[in-house]
């Protein structure tokens, strides 16, 4: 019985070819997208659980509340990890790591920059990640100093081979040569911080060190099983007040009596990808509003697909009216109806469903390019499509063709003979709902893809407070021996304004902070630059107040220029030139004096407010040199920088970026989500109207005979595509209505995520709506036309 019934079901589905084509062709496009939008998903929620331990895994984080700023970063002290394995029995182990910069290997007579993937750790690492090695002994690798461990990958690219254990690398930032104690498998992607070398911290950790001083340490920590979370919060909390208070650094009572204060929290290490965004992160972390978000576009998507299913088997039901009527006079029940129609439903979800893992297949490279994911689809990674995708045909198949099946096999025979079957769309609330519902998603989607564009679009155009625009930056400037030299020489090219040799960029991650005194005032925390007397003039920053840094002043040397914003918080208003400022320990003070104020510009993420930022002029051992440039023969002034690169030196790599690409590379994530975006809007567009293309073909076959009668009583074309356009428009509509305020509630709260924002405009709501209607009656139109041009004799003579 079941096999008739499919074998009938697709033998019905072939006799309407056009039919099962848009049917299995909305299907498809639905489950392909909402595939490849869980690929993403689930890569995103896998992250740091490849570590077996990863449950009972912490990051400690630093909350820092001063002069009515609080500021959250993903590092600690110095003596937060020795407490943790000292004084707290709950803890197994704690490990700190932190980035290693200016990194440079020699690989035979090249240098080979590392930044990035490169990172000190103490040699417990191994008991608290699960790094296996390939070779070597993880209870010692990192034991010795100048000792490292390296990848699979990276030992291939400098040996050739993975059998490397007992080589050496010649360090060329500190001339040093380490000696290879382990080859460890390459880090899974979904990692937050990804190491090709783990290098042995080159000096002891004092940790007597100040708790007051946060260092780029970041602290992880393995918990007991069991162990409680906020008990362990708690003491730690008060191990640090009781350092803080000890502290001959700073005077506690008169910090915290102004509402300052430190404060240390446990992160899950499975929360830390989608979850953090603190200063001082290993590596560049996700969104979990990007996960939500997409995961509800995903099931958006499927849902308008299986209402584009359930649209469009309806439209049929004139046209399978009577085959109904007839089954049942011949004595077919409802029950056998009702399987029939689903065993078509089942058919073409499960032909929708493979069509869609292929697309999804073929689709993946460029998905993996706009979400710069690097998804790999094999047994292994998706063991669990067969059995989603099988839950997926049946529950998609029954969902999708429970509303005709039922709704076709209610009808009574003799009304279906006599061609008393249903009352025409006016009567269709469920299909009104359903198109509302369609157009309500596109709309949502259509209106956050309008002000992701703009918001971005803010970003690329708003005044920071610098010019990145002709800002050429050479990287490896500091492994020269006169770097001076070749910023000499460059000036003086063609086409060269200025130059400036500093690793101190608004578009660069290396800031610094550092410690600070204004006065007779409390330490507090900014960013502390080294730069040269050419920086804020390469740079096109304005002075709002004094000067900047000259050679023809040796005072300068002990002079600093501040931002508006240390101005403020350092409570000098507009009288800060002349003011002191004191850095370093007690041993080790030196005081500044205040020669100007820069207009604050931005140095950070338009996430951020900016902070208090110190500029004094000292060298930099991490320098760039970065050169302004006018010329209109750009590839010709290239050519002549190299040439007095090569100069000067002749065995370095040349390597450059422009500084405009730099700034575009902190919004790369929103860039990509802006692209997604506009790709799910358009498809969500596309698959509401092949819904509406549906109801429209419904609403004229149920009409035909109207249709005809008006004709041939003198209506015009114009006058029918208006009778059978106006009830859809007015849902679309509708739809704005609803659509509108949700998308501008959850936008405006995407929005907050910016310091700087450009608040949602009047005319993206409209231009949303106003689309919406064009395309709706686009769509209807096509159909609307073709049911008015048809010739009324055929529909009077059939008697539909």
């Amino acid at each position: 019985m079941i096999r008739n019934y499919f074998k009938t079901a697709l033998r019905s589905l072939l006799k309407n070819k056009g039919f099962t084509f848009i049917n299995i062709l909305g299907l498809a496009l639905g489950l392909a997208i909402c595939l490849l939008i869980t690929f993403y998903v689930t890569d995103e929620l896998s992250y740091d659980r490849y570590n077996s331990k990863h449950e009972r895994i912490y990051r400690v984080n630093t909350d820092l509340k001063f002069s009515g700023t609080l500021t959250e970063y993903a590092i600690t002290a110095i003596p937060v990890a020795y407490v943790l394995k000292t004084e707290c029995p709950e803890v197994e182990t704690a490990v700190r790591v932190t980035p290693a910069l200016n990194i440079r290997f020699k690989k035979g007579d090249e240098i080979v920059r590392e930044d990035g993937a490169t990172f000190y750790s103490e040699p417990n690492i191994f008991d608290v990640f699960t790094l296996p090695l390939l070779s070597g002994d993880a209870k010692t690798a990192l034991k010795e100093p100048n000792s490292v461990v390296i990848t699979e990958t990276i030992a291939q690219k400098y040996f050739n081979r993975t059998n490397v254990v007992g080589q050496t690398l010649f360090l060329v930032t500190t001339g040093a040569s380490l000696k290879i104690t382990g080859v460890m498998k390459d880090m899974p992607a979904q990692s937050h911080f990804r190491a090709n070398f783990l290098l042995a911290t080159d000096h002891p950790i004092n940790n007597d060190a100040p708790w007051n001083r946060l260092t780029a340490f970041a602290t992880y920590v393995l918990l007991k099983p069991n162990a409680n979370i906020s008990r362990l919060e708690t003491k730690l909390n008060a191990e640090m007040q009781n350092g803080l208070k000890g502290s001959s650094t700073m005077n506690y009572s008169k910090f915290s009596s102004g509402g300052n204060y430190f404060k240390l929290s446990l992160m899950p290490l499975t929360d830390i990808h989608l979850k953090s965004n603190r200063v001082m992160e290993l590596g560049v972390n996700g969104n979990s509003q990007y996960v939500y978000i997409f995961s509800a576009v995903a099931i958006f998507i499927l849902l308008l697909a299986c209402i584009n299913f359930m649209n469009l088997s309806t439209a049929r039901s004139a046209n399978r009216a009577r085959e109904v009527g007839v089954r049942k006079v011949l004595g077919s029940s409802r029950r056998h109806l009702i399987f029939q129609f689903l065993a078509e439903s089942l058919i073409v979800t499960f032909a929708a469903a493979i069509i869609a893992v292929l697309t999804a297949l073929v689709l993946l490279p460029m998905f993996n390019h706009l979400s710069n994911k690097q998804l790999v689809i094999n047994l292994q990674t998706i063991n669990w499509l067969p059995p989603a995708l099988l839950s997926i045909v049946i529950i998609v198949g029954v969902l999708a063709g429970s509303y005709p099946a039922f709704f076709l096999s209610a009808f009574q025979p003799i009304n279906v003979l006599k061609g008393k079957i249903a009352i025409g769309f006016k009567g269709g609330a469920f299909r009104s709902t359903l198109v509302v519902f369609q157009f309500s998603i596109s709309i949502f989607l259509v209106i956050g893809t309008l002000v992701i564009y703009n918001q971005l679009n803010y970003i690329q155009n708003k005044d920071l407070g610098f010019n990145r625009n002709q800002v050429l930056i050479l990287n490896n400037v500091n492994t020269l021996e006169h770097p001076e030299l070749l910023k000499q020489q460059i000036k003086q090219l063609p086409g060269v304004v200025n130059a400036t040799l500093t690793g101190f960029l608004p578009t660069a991650n290396n800031k610094a902070l550092n410690y600070v005194s204004p006065g007779e005032k409390e330490a507090q925390s900014t960013q502390f630059w080294k730069i040269d007397e050419d920086y804020i003039s390469t740079m096109g920053m304005q002075m709002k107040t004094g000067r900047g840094f000259s050679g023809l002043f040796k005072t300068d040397s002990t002079a600093m220029v501040i931002n508006e914003t240390a101005a403020k918080v350092f409570g000098y208003g507009n009288d800060a030139i002349g003011k002191t400022i004191t850095t370093g320990m007690a041993k080790d003070l030196k005081k500044y004096h205040v020669i100007g104020v820069v207009k604050d510009f931005n140095f950070s993420s338009l996430r951020d407010n900016v902070t208090p930022l110190v500029m004094a002029l000292d060298n930099d051992w991490l320098a760039r040199l970065s050169i302004r440039v006018n010329t209109h023969n750009l590839p010709a002034l290239m050519t002549q920088i190299e040439k007095t690169w090569k100069t000067i030196a002749p065995n370095e790599h040349f390597e450059y970026s422009f500084m405009d690409a730099d700034f575009d590379a902190l919004y790369r994530t929103e860039q990509r989500m802006g692209q997604l975006f506009i790709v799910f809007a358009v498809l969500a567009i596309v698959i509401a109207c092949l819904g509406l293309f549906g109801l429209a073909a419904y609403a004229a076959e149920q009409r035909n005979r109207e249709i005809g009668i008006r004709k041939v009583l003198g209506a015009s074309i114009t006058a029918i595509v208006t009778m059978l356009s106006k009830d859809f428009v007015r849902l679309v509509i509708i739809s704005f209505i609803i659509a509108a305020p949700l998308a501008w509630l959850t936008m405006n709260k995407w929005l907050q995520g910016f310091a700087y924002r450009q608040n949602i405009q009047w005319w993206v709501i409209i231009l949303a709506g106003a689309g919406a209607v064009v395309i709706a009656f686009v769509t209807i139109s096509l159909q609307s036309f073709r049911a008015a041009a048809a010739n009324p004799v055929k529909s009077l003579r059939s008697g539909d």
